[in-house]
């Protein structure tokens, strides 16, 4: 092993380390990985050029414009409409509502990045589980795995296979049988996945999956905030009297907020900030017992009940008030801030009652926890703050919002734009070739300049075509990108270089070889599949499939495979984390709505990737061989 092998095993440690810790965002890590590589290019071999390569990688830019072909998709509505119906058809058989959220999410998201399918049909589902008499835990997890398992219909399912078909590219000029993805390159296969882990969830999976929200939607039960809501009357020499409600809650430096302000038998909600408090005003507050006790003595006021001794003190699902689930993606400014930091309450106008984080809930001493990717908060407002929050990328509700702003008289626009991107890259044109002779001139030369364009063109060609058909609006581009996503890929794509230039993953290809002496090649790939999902598990999908595509190859060659079987069976596995939530971002949009614990997703999930793990690699071994 060499010095430079040496210091790439140690940037990827540190990096694997980054990832897992959470010590910094994912974007943050990104970068770092990047500039260390850079600075250290004597033993890397990184010069600056391959150092910011990732940001002009063909997979980045693919993988961009399809953030905002799906944007666009969802800014429709349509995604939404086809999830309404499946109410009316599914009633309250567990079984009719589980087939149609697998249905509608797995074809999908074959033509539709997975990811935001996911965040488009929490509250969709939520809502049907709700209205049919089920839990919404039955089914946010199965809506999770069926969006991985759509997302293996085609290149454009998820950012992972067109990173991964990038990546074999690049490869292919010392592995002559690697070479980029077709459109449906494995597709036969993903069917095949998809119908298998379907049947999976439909028998056994739900059997292990616990209620852990309520059927009724009752978020005060579900997250046992009765102890936490309070009113207090304000005394006539109470401290808060001329004081507004935003100055009382600053001044009192305790983590508690004023839901309510009752006077004369009328209740004031939002806005609250500006509203001044006067004797005899009545509060309903959110705190502990013990900050409770703090503020009746600190500023003289009369405790009147709890909600355990007032059913009228819970919160209300009222015209003016309505209590909410939000769920933070990786995209949320939020992540890393405070709610006091944030000034969360100003900004929405919004009372958070609870927080739900990597399955604790919280509910007090909130305002100056850190927040994640994946918590999830329980909100009070009224409904124009909810369609607020509905509208704002940097939050995923838990349930639909009343007046959704969907732009419907763009539908049959979005959906021949998409047509056209996929058919540009999908269709057969060389099947074509003996038709040209009858074409004109300008026919022929249109049809083969479509045959050469490749994913990347077209998605691209997709973007402009939104816009100018007003699907889009320029100044939603920006906001329709997962920024820490392409940060993600601009980093871990040099180390991949890395890996490969120095040597280190033909080592590591070479190690791996060495069991292929006592085990046939067939179980040698279905280790490469376990070991690339445990690692999926605890970096992202797409570092994983960095890092393991170029050791995948080299071990393949080593005990003469098939290195493109390899290859595949890395991409399977790297698209389908089902043992914990933080191993693929779909997990985590639903771990709060669904209310799991960790356990959860390894009880369904562990199962469910041995199953297919042997399925897979079975396939690629009919399909293309070993």
């Amino acid at each position: 092993m060499t010095i430079d092998m040496v210091v790439v095993f140690l940037i990827i440690l540190g990096a694997i380390i980054l990832f897992v810790t959470e010590w910094l965002p994912i974007d943050v890590t990104a970068i770092a990985i990047m500039v260390t590589l850079i600075i250290l290019e004597p033993w890397t071999q990184i010069t600056p050029a391959e150092g910011i390569s990732g940001f002009s990688s063909s997979a980045t830019i693919t993988v961009l414009a399809m953030l905002i072909l799906s944007a666009g998709i969802s800014q429709t509505g349509i995604v939404q409409i086809i999830g309404r119906k499946i109410s009316a058809f599914v009633g309250d058989s567990l079984h009719k509502q589980l087939l149609a959220t697998i249905g509608v999410t797995g074809p999908t998201s074959g033509f539709i990045n997975n990811t935001p399918v996911v965040a488009i049909l929490v509250p969709v589902i939520s809502d049907v589980a709700h209205k049919g008499k089920t839990s919404p835990s039955k089914l946010l997890i199965p809506l999770s795995y069926a969006s991985q398992f759509g997302g293996m219909l085609t290149l454009i399912g998820t950012s992972t296979n067109i990173l991964a078909s990038d990546t074999a590219a690049r490869l292919s000029g010392e592995y002559p049988a690697l070479h980029a993805f077709d459109f449906f390159e494995f597709t036969t296969l993903g069917v095949i996945v998809l119908i298998t882990g379907s049947a999976y969830l439909l028998t056994i999976g739900h059997r292990l999956l616990p209620e852990r929200v309520p059927v009724e939607e009752d978020y005060v039960e579900e997250y046992e905030i009765t102890e936490y809501l309070a009113e207090v009357v304000v005394r006539d020499h109470s401290p808060l009297t001329g004081k507004t409600v935003e100055t009382a809650i600053e001044e009192a430096r305790t983590d508690a907020d004023i839901l309510q302000l009752i006077r004369d038998g009328e209740r004031f909600t939002e806005p609250l900030a500006r509203k001044q408090i006067h004797a005899g005003d009545t509060l309903l507050i959110r705190a502990s017992k013990d900050t409770l006790e703090q503020l009746a003595d600190t500023d003289d006021l009369a405790i009147e009940g709890s909600i355990g001794t007032d059913e009228e003190l819970e919160p209300q699902q009222t015209d003016d008030q309505s209590i909410v689930e939000v769920v933070i993606p990786s995209r949320s400014f939020l992540v890393g801030e405070t709610l006091t930091s944030s000034t969360f309450r100003q900004r929405y106008d919004g009372n958070v009652l609870a927080l739900r984080s990597r399955g604790e809930v919280i509910r007090d001493r909130m305002d100056d926890i850190t927040l994640r990717e994946g918590d999830t908060l329980l909100i009070q407002a009224d409904s124009d703050s909810i369609d607020r929050l509905a509208q704002n990328n940097d939050f995923v509700l838990g349930r639909e919002a009343e007046n959704p702003d969907y732009r419907t008289d763009k539908i049959p626009h979005a959906i021949a734009i998409m047509f056209g991107v996929v058919g540009f890259v999908a269709i057969p044109w060389a099947f074509l070739g003996n038709g040209l002779a009858s074409l004109t001139g300008v026919e022929q030369f249109t049809m083969l300049a479509g045959a050469q364009q490749d994913i990347l063109v077209t998605a691209l060609a997709g973007v402009v075509a939104m816009v100018i058909a007003g699907v889009l609006k320029p100044n939603e581009l920006y906001d329709s990108v997962d920024w820490d996503v392409i940060f993600l890929l601009a980093g871990v794509i040099p180390l991949g270089i890395a890996l490969e230039q120095t040597g280190a993953a033909r080592l590591l290809g070479n190690l791996v070889a060495a069991s292929a002496e006592f085990l046939p090649v067939i179980l040698v790939l279905w280790l490469f599949y376990i070991a690339t999902g445990l690692i999926t598990e605890v970096i992202s999908n797409n570092a994983s499939v960095v890092l393991m595509i170029p050791v995948a190859a080299a071990a393949a060659t080593s005990i003469g495979a098939n290195p493109f079987a390899f290859v595949l069976a890395v991409t399977f596995a790297a698209s389908t984390a089902f043992l914990g939530p933080v191993g693929y971002q779909t997990n985590l949009f639903v771990y709060g709505p669904g209310g799991y614990k960790f356990t959860d997703y390894f009880r369904v999930g562990a199962p469910l990737q041995l199953v297919l793990s042997t399925v897979t690699v079975l396939g690629i071994a009919f399909f293309w061989g070993v």
